[in-house]
Formats: structure tokens, C-alpha cells, sequence
């Protein structure tokens, strides 16, 4: 049974930090890929960043691309975002997910009930 606990919400001046953490339990192997998705109400969810490749390899969203940094402790099964110079655009629910090593894309399989991040002007 896999489970995906988030934490690290919160509400945050522009311009200040906020880290996400995702604890993971049930994955069979560490070359899952995981990720973290964001939605706001009535917009689409969206890939915000995602590791794979066994944790070698990261994306991210063009509009978090050298404001966010995104990592992976194996050992602990650990997924974690740090999160800098945040926007007001950033506000919404950010969601944890996971995928089988060979998949990757969305919709993942398996998902967070989401921490809310909050940054105002």
C-alpha cells in the first residue's frame, strides 16, 4: 500500500522560502519516479517539478525553473521542494505523486492529499 504524506505548507511573504516534504512508504524500489503537482481552484493541476531516471535526472516547470529546487533522499524515501523567492502566482494546493520508473507523466499513480502554500504581496 503506498502512501504519500506531505508537509511544509504554509503562508509566506513574496519573496520568501517555504520546503516541502513528501514522505513515501509502500514503494517497491527507489527508481520510482516522484514529483509535485500544484492546483489552484478552477485551473488545471500542473507539474510543477519531477525527479526519475533512478533520481539522476530533474524537471521542472518553465515558471518555478531557478526558484525551486527538487531532491530525493533514497534512504529515507523522502521526497523534499525548496521553494525560494516565492509569488503570489505560487498560491494553490501542492500535491505529492509517484509513478512506476518506466512511466513518468501524468496522471502518476499515486498521490498526496496536498498541503496548501499561500504567499501574499
Amino acid at each position: 500500500h503506498v502512501q504519500l504524506v506531505e508537509s511544509g505548507g504554509g503562508e509566506v511573504q513574496a519573496g520568501g522560502s517555504l520546503r516541502l516534504v513528501c514522505s513515501a512508504s509502500g514503494l517497491t524500489s527507489s527508481a520510482y519516479c516522484m514529483g509535485w503537482f500544484r492546483q489552484t481552484p478552477g485551473k488545471e493541476r500542473e507539474e510543477v517539478a519531477a525527479i526519475y531516471t533512478g533520481g539522476r535526472r530533474t524537471r521542472y516547470a518553465d515558471s518555478v525553473e531557478g526558484r525551486f529546487i527538487l531532491s530525493k533522499d533514497n534512504t529515507k524515501n523522502t521526497l523534499y521542494l525548496q521553494m525560494n523567492s516565492l509569488k503570489p502566482e505560487d498560491t494553490a494546493m501542492y500535491y505529492c505523486a509517484a509513478d512506476p520508473p518506466d512511466y513518468c507523466n501524468f496522471p502518476f499513480s499515486y498521490w498526496g492529499q496536498g498541503t496548501q502554500v499561500t504567499v501574499s504581496s
